[in-house]
């Protein structure tokens, strides 16, 4: 009995100590889980900062359904502000991927902003027309469903960072419509009242858009006619000066500012200096002549200009130092020379690019440059086309002037100004003289950067070229 009563005791002492072993085990277990989730709760309230919302994020307000805010684009490297030149959708309009969504005019050409996300148009915050819109500023609002583009009626933007060139921006289009001269301020209402009357203008009229939005438009059988009235207070026309007016006075275009800064920036900044030389170029034009006859047949047609082109990429290659561009700390110096050929649109001065003219043939450059200038003129470079170069050539020989003085286009640090043919008269043993024509260049160069004597190396290996083109093709 005594013995039953001894096993029992060790077998009910046996089963407490288990259950009091399990019991502190779970309760030292939950008890570091509950320290380990404080201190990470801990650090990450130390250690968490506020979200930084980015401009073309989609946001959700608490009285706004979700969207989308647009900002002014960066379209080229030296952008910092542009011109809104006209909007292709209204507000309320359906946005599809790739559609036409404005006209921006940048420091260097007019460029079309297609649609950055599909849904619909809720809010226009800059109106076509506006100038001097810096870079990030809120241009639109763009919505997922066409039931929240009524949210946005009186939506207006807050945001601090551009209001201080918005409010500049916005003194001057204020003070427009009241000119100083009585007459020319009453002159306009005349002008603006048969707008309404715009869609029945005949199919001949002219249509203010661009190049690429009449592309678009012919590829889409859409009417630039009928939706002409959303476009005449981007189109900007210059009115007609009173009766008996003086003057009149053009607005400056973005890219003409810009053009002008630089200019003046590149005169003032930058030590030019010039040489000058005549070049017989009587067998270029023989050798030019005898190519034009062999590529008649392929429709392709060599100038003056083609030649130039190559005999710089290829004086650059031997004379690199000007082949340069100047970066206040450095001087970067390239190997290939990518040549920067001046085109004279009705908006300003373009500049094209000839990649690599010094590894190019004569019929691949002309092809390029005939390229590269009607997309210019019709407005349709892309950016990468007629940003950066090396060396610039400017030509206005084909207007019959024998020679001028290019300013230099910065971080280049050298530009070739060529001069019309003209004929001279040189000894000859056999008639006593004889007509010779001849190609008067100039250079200007970066004193920091380009030396004159190495200037003028670089000009005899330009004329050793030109004087004997046969050597540019072996």
């Amino acid at each position: 009995m005594l013995r039953t009563i001894v096993l029992r005791s060790d077998l009910l002492r046996g089963t407490v100590r288990k259950n009091v072993r399990t019991y502190l085990v779970r309760a030292l277990s939950a008890e570091c889980v509950r320290r380990r989730n404080h201190n990470r709760s801990h650090l990450l309230t130390r250690s968490s900062k506020p979200i930084q919302w980015q401009p073309n994020l989609v946001r959700f307000y608490a009285d706004l359904p979700s969207h989308i805010k647009v900002p002014l684009p960066a379209l080229s490297p030296t952008m910092e502000e542009g011109t809104l030149v006209s909007w292709a959708k209204k507000e309320g309009d359906k946005l599809n991927d790739g559609d036409l969504l404005a006209e921006i005019e940048t420091d260097k050409a007019t460029m079309a902003f297609e649609t950055p996300e599909e849904g619909y148009l809720a809010k226009i915050l800059v109106p076509g027309g506006t100038k001097g819109v810096p870079i990030g500023k809120l241009v639109c609002i763009i919505v997922s469903n066409q039931a929240d583009v009524a949210a946005f009626k009186d939506f207006k933007d807050d945001s601090p960072p551009a209001a201080k060139k918005g409010a500049a921006a916005a003194a001057p289009a204020a003070a427009a419509p009241p000119p100083p001269p009585a007459p020319v301020a009453a002159a306009p209402p005349p002008v603006a009242a048969p707008a309404p009357a715009a869609a029945g203008r005949a199919p001949g009229d002219r249509v203010y858009a661009s190049p690429m939005a009449k592309r678009l438009a012919e590829q889409r059988n859409i009417r630039l006619q009928a939706r002409q009235g959303a476009a005449p207070a981007a189109a900007g026309a210059i009115p007609a000066p009173p009766k008996g007016a003086a003057f009149v006075d053009i607005p400056v275009s973005g890219m003409r500012e810009v053009i002008a800064k630089r200019l003046l920036q590149s005169k003032q900044t930058i030590p030019h200096y010039y040489l000058s030389v005549e070049i017989p170029v009587s067998k270029l034009m023989d050798l030019r002549a005898k190519f034009n006859k062999k590529l008649e047949k392929d429709k392709i047609k060599l100038s003056v200009n083609d030649f130039v082109i190559k005999a710089t990429a290829l004086a650059c290659r031997d004379v690199p130092d000007a082949n340069s561009h100047w970066l206040d700390t450095v001087i970067r110096r390239f190997v290939n020379c990518d040549v920067s050929v001046a085109v004279s649109t009705d908006k300003g001065l373009l500049t094209p690019i000839i990649f690599e003219a010094n590894n190019k043939g004569l019929v691949k450059i002309s092809k390029e440059v005939k390229e590269l200038a009607a997309k210019a003129r019709a407005g349709k470079l892309q950016p990468h086309e007629f940003q950066g170069g090396t060396f610039s050539v400017s030509n206005l020989g084909m207007f019959g002037v024998t020679n001028f003085c290019a300013i230099i286009n910065p971080p280049q640090t050298c530009i070739l100004a060529v001069g019309a043919t003209t004929n001279k008269l040189v000894p000859c043993e056999q008639k006593g003289f004889r007509p010779v024509p001849h190609m008067c260049v100039t250079i200007s160069c970066d004193h920091r950067v380009v030396d004159g004597a190495i200037g003028a190396q670089w000009l005899q290996a330009f004329r050793k070229y030109i004087e004997d083109p046969e050597s540019m093709i072996l």
